[in-house]
């Protein structure tokens, strides 16, 4: 034989082995829980007035740091119940904010766990899943150990938009 053919032979001898051994290599992923993670149930929807009392203790946290948010509410099922646009907020946040709302109702956790599985796990599959945004900023709205809506403000930097949100969701007991 020569030179070439052996070379070749050789690289793909070593590649079919180092293919292998990757795919027998088990990861974190692979692990099966006992029980389901993020199974918290959905409850009744949010009322409008309740909706707006959050929002408004995330608009008050907001302007005591002198933040400009947009905070968006929505119910159980991910639909817009109430939004605030605050003087002077980023109009790109209008929508972002909404969106973070809607994926910690419907994903049933805070969207700080995706911006962690992505830029900490390295999980980057996780922004292909429908309606995931991996940036913190959406919280689930909890009462009696259910969802009743989610909260999601955006128009600072995540941390700060995070801090507002919390605030909002304060307001559900």
């Amino acid at each position: 034989m020569n030179l070439k053919l052996k070379t070749r032979i050789a690289l793909l001898s070593v590649m079919l082995c180092s293919m292998n051994s990757f795919a027998q290599q088990a990861t974190a992923r692979d692990t099966i829980p006992d029980n389901m993670p993020f199974n918290t149930a959905y409850g009744a929807p949010i009322s409008l007035d309740r909706a707006e009392a959050a929002i408004e203790a995330a608009v008050a946290e907001a302007k005591k740091r002198n933040w400009a948010m947009n905070v968006a509410v929505v119910d159980s099922g991910g639909n817009l119940v109430a939004f605030r646009r605050m003087d002077g907020a980023q109009l790109a946040s209008i929508q972002i904010s909404e969106h973070k709302a809607r994926a910690a109702a419907t994903y049933r956790r805070e969207t700080k766990i995706f911006e962690n599985a992505v830029q900490e796990g390295n999980l980057p599959y996780i922004l292909t899943l429908d309606g995931v945004i991996a940036s913190r900023g959406g919280i689930p709205l909890i009462e009696g150990g259910k969802i009743i809506g989610a909260i999601g403000c955006s128009g600072g930097a995540g941390s700060q938009d995070e801090v507002s949100c919390k605030a909002g969701a304060a307001t559900i007991k």
